[in-house]
């Protein structure tokens, strides 16, 4: 029976602007997104002979069709009308859930890639790009990764020139806040200020890590309770007090990353924040994917 084992890499939200309302509902979106080395495993196996299994390292994950992992696999056979001959999947989590990491997203789109090559499929990756975005907003990126600006829904993707190495240290407080939440009070609150995308986007360009850094803005910032936001601050400020060049909430949150030019002040700042949030993880960027 064919197997593959994979990862499945974490995002980050270099920037987040949300812009008008769209008439489906959603909202337009500008985001600036970086793949990182952060990630869960994923351990597929096709030809099973028997129906679709999900398994995962979270007991309280959903083990059916509303896991992204087991609706990509299902989706992708519909899509394309490949059988399986039927289709395991094992997910070792490691990414935090609830955290604007697209954890799940993630993990749908190495099911994509994954099975795309386990059955022969040789679907290129505007085609798994497509048929992730029946999945999730954030699927289409995954499958992709690499930096990228990502506006829309998030399923239109502009590949951009890549992050400078760095370090990356990520932060995962105790609470999380529902993403419809977010956007609601996201209606009802002045927002202080908006992303420069173009300074970023030229800041890459450039090579320039610090000039990245100093433009990484997250508009959901703005939306959080008072208690939430001191929260993410307090996180914020420790990493720049640990020589973070630049610190941000990713996605709807609540984890907020901070980049390093060197490993060595990365991981003094792991030491230091762990002792207050024990969710943190040092991580480096990671390049395109497909």
């Amino acid at each position: 029976m064919p197997i593959l084992e994979m990862q499945a890499y974490a995002k980050l939200n270099l920037s987040l602007d949300v812009l008008d309302r769209r008439s489906d509902g959603y909202h337009n979106m500008r985001m600036v997104m970086q793949t990182v080395s952060l990630c869960d495993d994923l351990r597929l196996e096709t030809g099973t002979g028997e129906p679709l299994r999900m398994q995962s390292s979270l007991g309280f994950l959903p083990a059916d069709e509303h896991n992204l992992a087991a609706a990509a696999a299902l989706r992708l056979c519909e899509a394309t009308g490949a059988d399986c001959g039927g289709l395991s999947i094992q997910l070792d989590k490691r990414i935090p859930v609830c955290a604007g990491l697209a954890g799940g997203s993630a993990d749908a789109a190495a099911v994509l890639r994954g099975l795309n090559s386990l059955l022969g499929l040789d679907l290129p990756p505007e085609r798994l790009e497509e048929i992730g975005a029946a999945v999730g907003s954030d699927v289409p990126y995954c499958v992709r990764g690499g930096t990228v600006l990502a506006e829309g829904r998030g399923e239109v993707l502009t590949d951009l020139p890549p992050l400078p190495a760095c370090s990356v240290v990520v932060c995962k407080p105790a609470f999380s806040v529902p993403t419809p939440e977010l956007f609601a009070r996201l209606d009802g609150v002045r927002i202080r200020r908006r992303p420069d995308t173009a300074g970023l986007t030229a800041a890459l360009a450039a090579g320039d890590l610090a000039g990245v850094a100093r433009r990484m803005y997250n508009v959901f910032e703005d939306a959080l309770p008072t208690r939430r936001r001191g929260e993410i601050e307090a996180i914020k400020n420790t990493m720049i007090q640990q020589g973070a060049l630049g610190a941000c909430m990713s996605g709807t949150g609540s984890a907020v990353f901070g980049l390093f030019a060197g490993e060595a002040e990365a991981r003094e700042a792991c030491a230091v924040l762990a002792e207050s949030w024990p969710s943190v993880f040092l991580a480096r960027p990671v390049e395109k994917l497909v």
